[in-house]
């Protein structure tokens, strides 16, 4: 049996959360490692602090897959002497290397917000804010008739002409084309200096907003005319918002209930924390659609206010931006602890990588940093 690499479960998960869904200032992907390094076992967190790298080269892993990314903002020094240093190099003295997917493990379909709705009660829906991890361009060319099949194909083979499951798709009509050549120009039909016409063929069709480049030298390389006739539109997004990938989920819960027991039920789903689990809004408010953001949320205060939701559930919120949101008249809130809102993540990592044959190991150390609560006696 073929040894399975660090590389190989860096494809697994990246094929799941997709790089390119990452937020601009993200950094994620292989942080430190060997791709060719073979694996046995792979062991998960939420974040890699020292105790987590520690715990994870005990374990006997040779990857750790972690949400945050740990060199997320720049640093000039991993020596072993600084803090993010010696996490790297226990890492590497101990052969585990470390990888994270977060922003893009966030957006993708299933991700870390389809498993936090799942935990609280509603099935994952639409995104807040939902992400175009592919654009589509819509093409238009003109090409002599006799040329137009042999155009078609290389276009098609440089990966135009793909909707669903059909390819070689295109549109194409007749029309009459018209240029007068000038002094510098080598046409292929007609003379400099005289005004030409002759029958010609509109081909259209769409292709990923990513191979746009390739596609116009294919075209410029394959044409028949020096400078063909073509124009290329980006289109709007037109896929199913409900499968969308993006950050946050939208869903309803099976049947209303009060926002009291809406909070405690998503106390009771989530991992305890000492902070727990805290509601702004009205206690007995009844509350049924439901919008979850696992992590820091309170961007999207005004998108689920406009989404007409009951209630949201996120972390990390703020007194001010919460009370502003509620004196606009926006839904109820719930604030969890950042870290037990993502780290159930893991579980759904861990099925990723698991059909590779590895063995798999979830760290169980609370990396929240809240250690005490209090109230008056």
């Amino acid at each position: 049996m073929t040894a399975v690499t660090v590389q190989d479960v860096v494809g697994a998960l990246e094929a799941a959360y997709p790089p390119a869904l990452a937020e601009s200032w993200d950094q994620v992907g292989l942080i430190c490692g060997d791709p060719a390094d073979e694996v046995t076992k792979v062991a998960f967190a939420l974040d890699c602090t020292q105790e987590v790298a520690e715990a994870a080269v005990a374990t006997g892993a040779q990857l750790l897959v972690v949400h945050h990314p740990l060199l997320l903002r720049g640093v000039h020094s991993v020596a072993a002497d600084t803090p993010k240093g010696k996490v790297i190099h226990t890492l590497l003295v101990g052969g585990c290397a470390l990888f994270a997917a977060h922003t893009n493990a966030d957006s993708a379909r299933p991700g870390v917000s389809d498993e936090l709705a799942e935990l609280v009660g509603i099935t994952p829906g639409r995104p807040i804010k939902p992400v175009a991890l592919d654009a589509v361009d819509h093409w238009g060319v003109h090409v002599p008739p006799e040329a137009a099949p042999a155009l078609k194909q290389a276009l098609f083979a440089a990966g135009a002409g793909a909707i669903g499951n059909y390819r070689e798709c295109a549109f194409s009509f007749e029309g009459t084309g018209e240029f007068t050549p000038v002094e510098g120009a080598h046409p292929t039909d007609g003379a400099v200096g005289t005004h030409f016409t002759a029958d010609e063929i509109r081909v259209e069709f769409v292709a990923p907003a990513r191979l746009r480049r390739r596609l116009v030298d294919t075209l410029r390389a394959r044409h028949p005319y020096e400078e063909p006739a073509f124009d290329v539109v980006q289109m709007a997004d037109t896929g199913d918002l409900e499968r969308a990938t993006g950050l946050g989920r939208i869903g309803e819960l099976p049947e209303p209930m009060t926002l009291r027991e809406f909070t405690q039920q998503v106390a009771n789903a989530l991992p305890e924390t000492v902070w727990g689990v805290r509601a702004a809004g009205d206690p007995e408010r009844m509350v049924q659609k439901v919008a979850v953001s696992s992590g820091a949320g309170d961007s999207f205060l005004e998108d689920v206010a406009a989404l007409g939701v009951d209630v949201y559930v996120t972390s990390d919120l703020r007194h001010h931006p919460v009370d502003e949101h509620l004196r606009a008249g926006g839904p109820a809130v719930i604030d969890t602890a950042h870290w037990a809102s993502e780290f159930p993540w893991t579980e759904q990592a861990a099925g990723i990588v698991a059909p590779l044959g590895v063995g798999t190991e979830i760290l169980r150390i609370r990396t929240d940093p809240w250690t005490v609560s209090a109230h008056p006696e």
